[in-house]
């Protein structure tokens, strides 16, 4: 058995020298699925040394939500599924050390694996994302990989605040009455300006030693140059850096904890409501008789980020403006802090040149958008 898996190993993966590279690919993923169909126990087998992909995909930087999200852009949901069924088994190795932070949220997310029906598609897939896991390039770390002695908190609880900053946006994205909503993210909007004020309050006199983290929020397709310039804006009215990786699908923010939270909860409220508010306006312009649907929502998501910027520095500008002076040193220092983390992660960046807005409808209608924005 151990053989043929080998073999099999051999002929799809490791072909050509390169995996996932070279002339053949295709056939030789075959070759190496007709060897594990020989007998079902050579399956098994091979699904078993999965794990150690998974496990060398971690000491190189990735994620469970990472790993899930590359598979799902590069090959389809079967493959997710697969993935997402060798986590849950290498996982399962770190029980009594405990997971890195954020990792059980991660675990708790991922697809749940379907029926393997056919036995040699089964094993066409799972050879398919072995060629994929063999290739991942190394990336930069946001936080330690399993197996690291870390100090994990025996309670996960969300701060007070940040719970009702939720619970009030969640509550404006359901009403359906445009009064209430606003008040509502009215007052979460009030929340969450002052809420890193007061962290960093409470840290420097608390004389806390914390340091900036980082974080990978997923940038999907379509229009992810556009969600990308949002992220960017929610993190820098946040005391944050956004990191856009747009091969992988993520970007990382560099910040303080609190702020990360913020910043998080805030990208996935407007983003919905960029979603919705699109979505309407795209129906009254077909209504009107255009069709251009692709270049409307370019340019709406661009005009949206756009605004959406502006707003958000706007109202971090105000929060900042009536902080007591003693506190603006600390808020500098948390500034330099979170740039010098943001260097040392990424000593070269780059800039990228997005594509220009090209509807003025969209445009105007994004910008518009934008202003009724709530939580901003």
């Amino acid at each position: 058995m151990t053989d043929a898996v080998d073999r099999a190993f051999a002929t799809a993966l490791y072909a050509g020298g390169e995996a996932g590279a070279g002339m053949g690919a295709e056939a030789g993923v075959d070759a190496g699925a007709a060897l594990l169909t020989a007998g079902p126990a050579h399956v098994r087998e091979a699904l078993r040394r999965g794990e150690e992909f998974v496990r060398a995909a971690w000491q190189r930087g990735w994620e469970p939500a990472d790993i899930v999200r590359m598979v799902r852009r590069e090959l389809a949901e079967r493959h997710a599924e697969i993935a997402a069924e060798l986590i849950r088994s290498e996982v399962r190795r770190y029980v009594k050390q405990g997971l890195p932070p954020r990792w059980d949220a991660q675990v708790a997310e991922l697809p749940v694996p379907g029926p393997r029906g056919d036995r040699f598609l089964y094993a066409t897939a799972l050879l398919e994302l072995y060629r994929l896991l063999l290739r991942l390039p190394a990336i930069e770390p946001v936080g330690p990989a399993p197996g690291t002695p870390v100090h994990v908190p025996s309670t996960h609880a969300e701060p007070r605040m940040l719970s009702r900053i939720r619970a009030l946006l969640a509550k404006a994205e359901a009403t359906g009455y445009p009064e209430e909503a606003e008040a509502l993210t009215a007052k979460a909007q009030e929340l969450m300006a002052r809420q890193g004020i007061d962290e960093a309050l409470l840290a420097h006199r608390a004389h806390a030693t914390d340091t900036p983290a980082a974080r990978r929020i997923g940038v999907d397709a379509p229009y992810e140059a556009a969600k990308a310039i949002l992220l960017d804006a929610v993190a820098e009215a946040n005391r944050c850096r956004a990191v856009w990786n747009e091969a992988f699908g993520f970007s990382t923010v560099v910040g303080f904890e609190t702020d990360l939270d913020a910043v998080e909860l805030l990208h996935t409220s407007l983003l919905v409501q960029a979603t919705s508010a699109m979505t309407k306006a795209e129906a009254a312009q077909r209504a009107g008789g255009r069709k251009r649907t692709k270049t409307f929502r370019q340019s709406f998501l661009l005009a949206y980020a756009h605004r959406v910027g502006t707003r958000l520095t706007a109202t971090s500008a105000e929060v900042t403006a009536v902080a007591a002076d003693d506190l603006l040193p600390v808020l500098a220092a948390r500034d330099v802090a979170v740039a010098g983390r943001t260097e040392e992660m990424f000593p070269r960046t780059t800039t990228t040149r997005v594509r220009s807005a090209q509807d003025a409808a969209g445009w105007t209608e994004g910008t518009a958008a934008a202003d009724r924005a709530h939580g901003v």
